[in-house]
């Protein structure tokens, strides 16, 4: 009996020894599962980064591409067409002096030489760009244009938008005081200094709304049904002063109103300022590579730069502030 006994304890510690060594085998055969589908896990994470990244980056590339003179949607192949108006006026276009008037290739004027700066943003030369003249009017028909985008000062809007395409703003307007020269408002430093001016403006227009909100004279604004109408009191000696926006200034002050000048620009702005933008024909996918310039042009300070240079008499136009 103590023989068997004996016999049976040696048999039951193998067993024992048997089981516990196949416990430790199976533990380790997990874990080293375990590992290996955590580096399959992590494989497959740095796969799907790795993915990304090349996409975006694919992504970019392509975008870029698209914006080359050679793939761009272009009227005639390698050539950017701009037009502009059938005559067009400083500030906007060539200068009032020397042989500049209505040349947008003189390069001069704010539209005129933003022109050529966007041209070089998407890659053309300077003999590259082309112009072409149209109406200010029969330019924002709907259809095909001989162009590939028309630079008159045009106002965003959304009747427009609904017959033809427009870029992202290139100028945003500012309200400006129009006053006779030797007048006691041309050195007005603050809206303070015009309580007790008679000043005019065009109903229905930013400019009113301007004059009674922010200027708020002692005397209500006297309101007339155009632009028109409030250069003819103007000279008729009815105001002292009209508001309008900064470019319309700057012509009532050249052909309107002999004698007159820009006492200055506001500092405050308009509720509802006017936003030029490049007019396109409707679909035209021009548009988004031009944004691309456009918002560059903006971010490195070169628009802002050709408005001090061209609508802001070289950055010396008198502020207006309150």
């Amino acid at each position: 009996m103590s023989i068997r006994r004996s016999q049976l304890g040696k048999l039951l510690a193998i067993v024992t020894a048997l089981a516990m060594l196949a416990a430790a085998c199976a533990d380790d055969a997990e874990t080293t599962t375990t590992a290996a589908e955590t580096t399959t896990t992590e494989a497959t994470t740095t796969t799907a980064a790795e993915t990304t990244t090349t996409t975006e980056a694919a992504t970019s590339t392509t975008e870029l591409a698209a914006c080359t003179v050679e793939n761009l949607n272009l009227v005639t192949p390698g050539t950017l067409t701009i037009a502009t108006g059938e005559t067009a006026f400083p500030p906007w276009v060539g200068t009032l002096e020397g042989d500049f008037f209505d040349d947008p290739t003189s390069q001069t004027g704010f539209e005129g030489a933003l022109a050529y700066e966007i041209a070089r943003y998407l890659g053309f030369s300077d003999d590259q760009v082309e112009w072409a003249r149209t109406g200010f009017d029969e330019a924002i028909g709907p259809g095909p244009k001989d162009w590939d985008f028309n630079m008159q000062q045009y106002s965003i809007t959304a009747t427009r938008d609904e017959v033809v395409d427009f870029s992202v703003p290139y100028y945003v307007t500012t309200q400006a005081l129009v006053v006779l020269e030797g007048s006691p408002y041309t050195e007005a430093s603050t809206v303070e200094d015009l309580k007790a001016a008679k000043l005019g403006a065009a109903i229905g227009t930013t400019s009113v709304d301007f004059v009674e909100m922010v200027i708020q004279p002692d005397t209500p604004p006297n309101v007339y049904d155009e632009n028109f109408d409030v250069v003819s009191a103007m000279n008729a000696g009815q105001i002292e002063g009209l508001v309008v926006d900064l470019p319309t200034a700057y012509f009532v002050t050249a052909a309107q109103v002999e004698g007159s000048v820009i006492a200055g620009k506001f500092e405050a702005a308009a509720a509802e300022p006017d936003e030029y933008g490049l007019l396109f024909a409707e679909g035209n996918p021009l548009v988004e590579c031009v944004n691309e310039a456009i918002n560059s042009l903006w971010a490195d300070g070169t628009i802002d730069g050709l408005i001090a240079d061209w609508l802001e008499l070289g950055g010396g136009l008198n502020v207006i502030s309150g």
